[in-house]
């Protein structure tokens, strides 16, 4: 466990959440930890992980023994409603948004966050000018 931690940069050990610092949170019980998560997230929680989140969590913790070995590695999942949790600090984990992978680093500001909120499902609309028959007053422009 301390291994790792002294691979985080600096100033993510002076993170605090709810007045923990991530060192304390790592070594915190589940049990106390759920309790300093907002409500909703308290209730994911505490009615239990699915079969798909205990896999990812299992993902994750190999992930985090290769990268002790000095290997980079991605885990990759669609499990958007995972609740991000202290042992996730540091890695990075593709999410699918429906059509692609998107790679998300996690930091100590997303503990307690969903995975589904840092993987935007829809793209922005980007405007164009209105082709041909477009809107109803293009009926009328001279062609030439």
């Amino acid at each position: 466990m301390k291994k790792w931690l002294e691979t985080l940069p600096p100033e993510w050990k002076k993170f605090r959440y709810r007045g923990y610092t991530l060192e304390e949170l790592l070594a915190m019980p589940m049990d106390q930890f759920i309790k300093l998560l907002p409500a909703r997230q308290r209730r994911s929680l505490l009615r239990g992980l699915t079969d798909a989140q205990r896999r990812l969590l299992w993902k994750i913790r190999k992930a985090r023994q290769k990268m002790l070995q000095g290997k980079k590695v991605v885990v990759k999942t669609h499990v958007r409603d995972m609740i991000i949790l202290p042992e996730m600090v540091g890695l990075t984990i593709a999410v699918y948004n429906g059509k692609e992978f998107i790679p998300v680093k996690i930091t100590p500001e997303m503990i307690g966050h969903y995975l589904g909120e840092f993987s935007p499902t829809c793209k922005q609309v980007q405007h164009g000018e209105p082709g041909l028959k477009a809107t109803r007053s293009t009926l009328h422009v001279a062609l030439k």
